[in-house]
């Protein structure tokens, strides 16, 4: 796409057209006052949430400097200010759109409870699609898939979760990992089995500090993304990580519930667009960059119709 004042892709402008009845040769024109995309692609910027200190999911970029001529936002952060994997799928997803991406970075709780108020339009944030998150958010086609593992230090005793009943076990709050340790998270089709019995549950805002207790002594074990986990490792941290998976889950990116404008068209095009990714290799040649594995090809795999999301 050449000119930023078209409303609609070609592509999916026939897939719209083929829905209401109207000819290929005449599809539908989307009202930015009343359609999400619409909105997005006249302004011109894909506004992204984000966590800076979130690597290698999502970072700022030390000494990057601000896009000249940007049209983000003053509060907003530029494509060449922020890089990791969910950031650099924004980027992509911006770019099909033909949009440039701008990034806002708010607390992962107050995200994930939905009613945004229109601060950002999307967000990837390795966050997992989960029954309860459905209630207040839109899901996407997933575009990473990653498994969830206990991690302990190097020199812990402990080999396997069970032996880990009782014992005190941090996880990021409000997160995946503490609805498993409590025994109430639910993924769609998934039958859970719970590995711990009895945890001692610690909370931390972030991954980063709970895996830091554990390295401290202050907790036993952490649960979390092996994503994360795997890269603490690789940096140096003296933790192991225990070898029976607690769980799997499949990343999605976010659309918010409460939006005064039709998201239909908004939705189907980052379904697109996440699906040209996966097939063209693009989101399997970011995770090998940025985890040194293939994350993405099972999440291409998923059948997101599966999960029974009604829209609007």
């Amino acid at each position: 796409m050449t000119s930023r004042r078209r409303i609609i892709a070609p592509a999916l402008a026939l897939a719209l057209a083929a829905c209401s009845g109207q000819p290929a040769s005449q599809p539908p024109t989307l009202d930015p006052s009343t359609d999400k995309l619409a909105r997005v692609q006249v302004r011109g910027t894909l506004v992204l949430w984000t966590d800076p200190a979130y690597a290698p999911q999502s970072f700022a970029v030390e000494g990057a400097a601000r896009l000249a001529g940007t049209k983000c936002a003053p509060n907003q952060m530029t494509a060449p200010e922020m890089s990791g994997y969910d950031s650099e799928t924004g980027k992509l997803v911006a770019e099909a759109l033909d949009v440039e991406p701008c990034f806002v970075a708010t607390p992962f709780d107050s995200m994930i409870a939905g009613s945004w108020g229109d601060r950002y339009d999307v967000a990837w944030a390795s966050g997992a699609l989960t029954v309860g998150r459905m209630e207040k958010l839109y899901v996407t086609q997933p575009y990473y898939s990653t498994p969830a593992s206990f991690f302990v230090r190097e020199d812990s005793a402990i080999r396997k979760p069970s032996e880990l009943a009782g014992k005190e076990i941090g996880s990021c709050a409000g997160c995946t990992h503490e609805s498993y340790l409590e025994r109430e998270l639910e993924l769609p089709g998934v039958g859970m089995v719970w590995l711990v019995d009895d945890p001692v549950i610690v909370t931390f805002n972030t991954e980063v500090p709970g895996l830091e207790a554990v390295v401290a002594g202050e907790i036993e074990a952490f649960l979390c993304s092996a994503t994360v986990g795997r890269a603490a490792v690789a940096e140096g941290d003296p933790l192991r990580e225990l070898d029976e998976i607690a769980y799997y889950t499949q990343k999605t990116g976010y659309v918010d519930r409460d939006l005064t404008l039709d998201p239909v068209a908004f939705l189907a095009a980052i379904d697109a667009a996440i699906a040209d990714l996966h097939a063209s290799g693009k989101l399997k040649a970011l995770s090998m960059q940025f985890f040194q594995a293939d994350y993405a090809t099972p999440a291409g795999e998923f059948d997101l119709s599966a999960v029974g999301q009604v829209v609007p």
